[in-house]
């Protein structure tokens, strides 16, 4: 272009600019041209396919017979070479087909766009003719500016004028939806013969049953809210069922463990009818125990239709322990203190005792040893002490050292041992010499049976001059009985018939009419408490409260008998000892029946077991004398009491003052202002002043620290040894005194509660040793307070907890109040402003046993 005119170089630049827009829009009008020519020829194979894929997904093949399946799949196969033969037609549109699709799109004439890539028919060099040319082509050049290429114009509207093929695109979409379904196929069902299967699909129900005893509630697999869920975590020995009804038969499950291969679950077999329907019109069921781990898949036809991953949750074994030394009550009764744990609660659990001293070789006992079965606690608490009381003073092996061990086990049959304890078993006294020979010729039949002649030579010899040796007829009449009876056993049932009758014989020579009516009272007991245990009916309950009731009556009937012709008893009782009251008695048989028709079995025992320790403390009390200590044990508790109302006001005080703090903070943060507080008064003490008053207290709290150590000094000289309780007592008063010495009143309330906790406990062992000395239990000891060491009417650890002026059972109005004040203190809880020192204080009343 060098030498050319300027202007002249401006039209060939704007003509270069116009030949490069212009092959641009030739692109765009190639894709265009090719689109149009393409897309009729491709829409009859995607309408084959796509109505292909809809029969498949909605399941029409399945359906089918196999005849009318392979017809309409040879249709479909026959219909794609055609679909490929219109599309093999199909050419590339070329550089004139797109200049003439450009010219026709913008309506121009005497072709401008195919002039720009012509030349002159003939080559010449006649330079007017090729000037002539280039104006020419300037000039179509010029018409050319700012054209379009234009949208795609295909024919299918005039072919397809109804527009099914949207139709079929519906179908598509509606099919693929219907698909995920149990109902909807698959692609290859149009390949597999279906001649055996149902005219309906199958349908598929998987659900998950908890053992019974974890309390869960089965998980459907297949329900709306779990269908998208595929990890499932379930307790151990869960039952996973998967039922199918329809199908082709073919269907099958497989579990797969997370380190393992798969393996088929086979059908769970079911009894059937003589007439019953073919199988194939039976549901199917896949039953599988999930002891593991695993993931669990069902398989149609080859193809995964479900599939669902199960974490077990291992089921733990149970653990039992004694809380407490097993004791023994005046009369024998053992007593045992434990806790057991388990994960779902225990089934069962109970005491296995064993002789520390084994038989002789050559012996032969006539009894295993004794069965203790304990009561649980209830399913779903969180621990706590479990008491069970046992009379095993009838039992052969009561004064010999045993070994116990307490068993628990739960439904999994798990099993949980606790440490082995030595012990001596409870026996009961017997005070008449004759009774005492009968018991010990009974026990020497009992563990030896080959004893006998001996036990016939001994009863000869207690019977030989029965006129300076035996008052009573009647006792001479059963001796005399016993020996007929053992000289005519010959086998170990009824020489184990003759050990029962001997200790009948024995409680009759030490008690009387007594004894019958104490065992029928022990027995009826026994038969409510299974009853209770055994989920009985209400008829059930109310016959053996019924039986209980009158034996409660024959035995009281004769206890009173007994106190009026035994001088000892019949003394004058202390003023201050409680009293058990046949309203008490019928009160608290009243309220057993209610819980056990109301289902509350577990407050049913309690209340039961309640009783029981009543009526052998109700012995303890026949058996118990005046003794000059008594006065001097009861200021101890005076003491005590008086201790523990003066910490608990001392901790009243810390908290009122904390919570003047807490109130004063609140609102220098401006979250309250002139909030009355609870003196009624406007306004909040200042630091300083909360500061001051606390460090006011910490005299008070070092004197409660001093009078403690004066009590345990008391105590070690009446010998009784206090225990750790009192020192962590004395060492959380030291703390709190030194807390409220540094105002610090949040720390001191926390100390001064354990304080008050250590010395409830200390009270409750020092009440123990004195039982244990002789003191509260045997003839001698000191006479009892009716108040705790709080100074309100008292409930002791052995049951005593009725007195001549105060029912056993709270009333109407007792319980009422009590609701009222949880439910102030719940509602004082949930208000958003109350200061959290006073929330954890309200929460500390909650907890507080």
């Amino acid at each position: 272009m060098t030498g050319q005119h300027p202007d002249e170089r401006d039209a060939e630049r704007v003509r270069f600019d116009i030949f490069k827009s212009i092959d641009r829009l030739r692109l765009s009008a190639w894709l265009t041209l090719a689109f149009e020519r393409l897309w009729p020829r491709t829409l009859p194979l995607l309408l084959v396919c796509a109505l292909f894929v809809i029969f498949a997904w909605f399941g029409l093949f399945r359906m089918m017979p196999d005849l009318a399946r392979l017809g309409l799949l040879t249709l479909f196969v026959l219909s794609l070479p055609a679909c490929l033969y219109t599309l093999l037609r199909f050419r590339l549109p070329e550089h004139a087909d797109v200049s003439r699709r450009l010219e026709d799109v913008n309506t121009l004439d005497h072709q401008p766009i195919a002039v720009q890539s012509e030349i002159l028919a003939t080559s010449t060099d006649d330079p007017f003719a090729q000037a002539l040319w280039d104006e020419h082509r300037k000039r179509m050049a010029e018409r050319i500016r700012g054209l379009k290429s234009g949208l795609p114009r295909t024919n299918i509207p005039e072919i397809d004028p109804w527009g099914l093929r949207a139709v079929v695109g519906l179908f598509l979409v509606i099919a693929f939806a219907f698909s995920g379904s149990p109902l909807g196929g698959h692609l290859g069902d149009a390949f597999r013969s279906h001649s055996s299967s149902n005219a309906l699909p199958p349908r598929i129900d998987a659900w998950v049953t908890p053992p019974r005893y974890t309390g869960r509630p089965p998980v459907f697999l297949t329900s709306a809210a779990n269908d998208q869920e595929k990890q499932f975590t379930v307790p151990q020995n869960s039952t996973l069922t998967i039922r199918i009804i329809g199908g082709n038969g073919t269907e099958r499950v497989t579990r797969t463990p997370p380190d393992g291969k798969p393996a088929d679950i086979p059908v769970k077999e079911e009894a059937k009818a003589a007439d019953a329907a073919p199988a194939k019109d039976q549901p199917r069921n896949f039953e599988l125990t999930l002891d593991t781990s695993a993931t669990v898949g069902l398989i149609d036809s080859g193809t995964v239709h479900s599939e669902w991953a199960f974490a077990v949750l291992p089921d733990q074994p149970p653990t039992i322990r004694f809380t407490r030394e097993p004791s023994s009550a005046v009369n024998g009764t053992m007593e045992l203190a434990y806790e057991i744990k388990d994960d779902y609660g225990a089934a069962s659990a109970q005491a296995k005792v064993e002789q520390i001293q084994p038989p002789a070789k050559d012996a032969r006992p006539l009894f295993d040893a004794p069965e203790i079965p304990l009561s649980l606690p209830k399913r779903g608490a969180d621990g706590g002490e479990t008491k069970t009381t046992r009379d095993l003073t009838e039992h052969v092996w009561a004064g010999s050292e045993i070994r116990m061990t307490l068993v628990a086990v739960d439904d999994a049959g798990q099993e949980g041992r606790s440490e082995t304890k030595t012990l001596v078993m409870p026996e009961r006294p017997f005070a008449n010499p004759l009774a005492r020979a009968v018991v010990e010729q009974r026990r020497m039949l009992a563990l030896n049976a080959n004893a006998k002649p001996d036990v016939l030579n001994m009863l000869d010899a207690i019977t030989l001059w029965p006129e300076e040796t035996i008052r009573n007829p009647a006792h001479y009449l059963g001796l005399r009985s016993i020996r007929s009876r053992l000289n005519l056993a010959k086998s170990d049932d009824q020489l184990r018939d003759v050990v029962a009758y001997m200790w009948q014989v024995a409680r009759g020579i030490e008690d009387g009419a007594l004894s019958d009516a104490e065992r029928s009272l022990r027995e009826a007991q026994e038969a409510l408490r299974q009853a209770i245990e055994q989920n009985a009916s209400p008829e059930e309950i109310d016959k053996r409260m019924a039986d209980l009731r009158k034996a409660m009556n024959k035995y009281m009937r004769e206890l009173a008998q007994q106190a009026q012709r035994n001088p000892n008893m019949a003394q004058a009782p202390d003023p201050n000892a409680r009293e058990l009251r046949q309203e008490d008695i019928d009160r608290i048989l009243k309220q057993i029946e209610e819980l056990a028709k109301q289902g509350s079995k577990e407050q049913a025992q309690q209340l039961l077991s309640q009783l029981n320790d009543m009526l052998n403390n109700l012995q303890m009390r026949q058996a118990q004398g005046k003794n000059g200590q008594g006065d001097q044990m009861k200021q101890q508790m005076d003491k005590l009491g008086d201790l523990m109302r003066r910490q608990q006001k001392m901790m009243n005080e810390t908290h009122r003052l904390e919570q003047q703090r807490q109130n004063g903070m609140m609102q220098d943060n401006g979250q309250f202002g002139g909030q009355t507080g609870q003196d009624g008064q406007q306004g909040q003490m200042s630091e300083e002043d909360v500061a001051k008053a606390l460090k006011g207290l910490q005299e008070g709290q070092g004197k409660l620290q001093s009078d403690l150590q004066q009590l345990m000094d008391d105590l070690n000289g009446q010998g009784i040894t206090p225990n750790k309780d009192f020192g962590d007592a004395g060492k959380s008063m030291g703390d709190a005194r030194k807390s409220l010495g540094e105002a610090d009143g949040g720390q001191a309330l926390d100390q001064q509660s354990n304080a008050l906790d250590s010395l409830r406990k200390g009270g409750q062992d020092m009440m123990k040793q004195m039982q244990a000395m002789g003191r509260a239990g045997k003839p001698g000891g000191p006479q009892q307070t009716d108040r705790d060491p709080l100074g309100r009417p008292s409930k002791s650890n052995n049951g005593n907890n009725f007195g001549p002026d105060r029912n056993m059972l709270p009333g109407e109005a007792d319980i009422q109040r009590a609701r009222q004040i949880l439910d102030a203190i719940r509602e004082r809880l949930g208000n958003a402003l109350s200061p959290q020192m006073e929330k954890d204080y309200l929460e500390r009343l909650l907890k507080f046993n």
